[in-house]
């Protein structure tokens, strides 16, 4: 499993830049496009600052596909938005085209259509997904014990009882994940030491700690997140 320590936040922030411009010149040299799924979340916000800021390889922003990983069941703006995030630190500070941005309808009352509304753009697998990691193991919103992370047949779900505020959110599935190209999993501070050990270093059900579903894709943590990994 390739796992990456640097030294603090803003290392992990600019190791993360790099690798996702790599990304992107390699699927838009291969099929002409790029997309990432984002989240929301602490540790994500350096990267998409470093982003929009300019990275090396540049990336055309023009090819650039905009989705998301989660979000919460609240309007656009709220602050609470993965969506609004996204816009704030990448989306229009690097003048993505709004057309090339798939946000998940988090205001929908009904979010089985939401869910049926994004299963449609999610034809074929997404080039990178950007996660953080949860203290309890969470991945976007795949909770440990919930529904949502033993779905094997659709990309998308709704859940609706999330153990941590707001309970009804969308989120990526565990298939949409295994498809993608790339997952980055992005780990800062030492609240999360415990449950990256536990997803890297330990074996047990997805349904105990969703983590594990990405546990052999590439993991970025800082010194304080890897606090709990065996010398390496």
């Amino acid at each position: 499993m390739p796992i990456e320590v640097e030294e603090n936040p803003d290392a992990v922030a600019d190791a993360a830049a790099r690798r996702v411009a790599e990304a992107a010149a390699l699927a838009i040299a291969a099929r002409g496009r790029f997309s990432i799924a984002l989240s929301g979340g602490r540790t994500p916000r350096g990267l998409y600052q470093r982003l929009a800021a300019g990275v090396t390889p540049p990336i055309d922003w023009s090819r650039m596909r905009i989705y998301f990983a989660d979000e919460r069941a609240v309007p656009p703006d709220d602050p609470e938005s993965n969506f609004r995030l996204a816009r704030e630190t990448l989306i229009d500070p690097a003048g993505i085209p709004p057309k090339n941005v798939h946000r998940m309808k988090g205001e929908y009352p009904d979010l089985a259509a939401a869910v049926e509304e994004y299963e449609a753009h999610l034809g074929e697998p997404l080039d990178l997904v950007v996660l953080g990691l949860g203290e309890d193991g969470h991945i976007a919103s795949l909770f440990p014990g919930r529904g949502a992370v033993l779905e094997t047949v659709h990309r998308v779900a709704a859940v609706l009882d999330a153990p941590k505020p707001p309970p009804r959110r969308l989120t990526l599935t565990p298939r949409a994940l295994a498809e993608a190209r790339e997952v980055l999993v992005l780990v800062t501070g030492s609240e999360k030491a415990a449950a990256a050990a536990r997803a890297l270093e330990t074996s047990g059900p997805a349904s105990e700690l969703p983590a594990r579903l990405v546990r052999d894709r590439v993991w970025l943590l800082d010194r304080a997140a890897a606090a709990g990994l065996s010398p390496r």
